[in-house]
């Protein structure tokens, strides 16, 4: 359960700074960026010169003194016989760098503090564990009103509105089997499960990317969750944010917490456009049947 705690008011330290509008940017820098881009995400694994430079919009010729660059470095390979690129064994060095020193807390702590502040509630990172739901980032936006929800706390994977978010987007098979036990908690008594409005709700949360629970776990709290990813697309945890919000704050709330939870899932490692493309060609298919 989660109790809700008032804390006095703080002071709120003024900032004399404000924040730049200068973002420096260099053209090759970017364009070759896009480059690997196009590469990484085309459904052909190589591509022709003309391919790329239509795709990422640049004059071939520039495009091509980019490609070869990219080639001395190992970041790209070209085919010389059939005059085709395809990205290069130099970039899993740097991929491997990258995932061998990602710490999920770090990456996600600024996101949280972000989301809580805009909407005055305690935001909170989850992360996956067997059958359980350990929080591993929290911050509260609110500095008058708290949720008692520490580092470490471990919920049910299928308890309330982050339950929801969790199996919504797991493979089929692996939802069934979860749907399929005796004692799950989505509405927290087993005994009030209704199967019929839980995957109304799993639809609707695939559909939005959140899912949501209005004081049906905790009396008082609304509580709004959405799905993580993180590299090789696989599902790891969630983004929850709590708080005293009417329930006509979901339609602004709940947004903000699936594209949130999309940019954290980027900075993971996962291909989010993937993801949400292909659960929405599977919900089409289904009511095609």
């Amino acid at each position: 359960m989660i109790a809700l705690v008032k804390t006095l008011p703080q002071e709120k330290k003024k900032s004399s700074k404000k924040p730049s509008s200068y973002h420096p940017i260099v053209p090759a820098v970017e364009q070759a960026s896009r480059i690997l881009l196009c590469l990484g995400k085309n459904s052909n694994f190589k591509m022709g010169l003309t391919e790329i430079s239509k795709e990422v919009g640049i004059h071939k010729s520039k495009g091509f003194s980019i490609l070869n660059t990219l080639t001395r470095f190992g970041f790209v390979e070209k085919d010389h016989h059939a005059k085709t690129y395809s990205l290069g064994v130099g970039l899993l060095s740097l991929a491997r760098h990258v995932l061998d020193n990602l710490h999920y807390p770090e990456v996600v702590s600024p996101f949280l503090q972000e989301i809580a502040n805009e909407t005055s509630g305690t935001a909170l990172f989850g992360l996956i564990q067997g059958e359980h739901v350990i929080v591993l980032g929290k911050h509260e936006g609110n500095q008058n009103i708290g949720f008692t929800v520490r580092l470490g706390h471990r919920f049910h994977i299928t308890l309330g509105a982050h339950g929801k978010a969790i199996v919504a987007f797991l493979p089929k098979a692996e939802r069934e089997e979860i749907l399929s036990k005796k004692k799950v908690y989505f509405f927290r008594d087993p005994s009030r499960m209704n199967m019929e409005l839980l995957r109304e709700e799993l639809r609707e949360c695939r559909e939005l990317g959140y899912a949501q629970d209005i004081g049906g776990i905790t009396p008082g709290a609304s509580v709004v969750s959405a799905p993580l990813f993180g590299n090789r697309d696989k599902l790891i945890g969630c983004l929850i944010l709590i708080g005293t919000f009417p329930e006509n704050k979901i339609v602004k709330f709940g947004p903000k917490v699936a594209g949130t939870a999309r940019q954290i899932s980027q900075k993971l490692g996962a291909d989010v456009e993937t993801i949400y493309h292909k659960q929405g060609k599977d919900e089409r298919r289904k009511e095609g049947q």
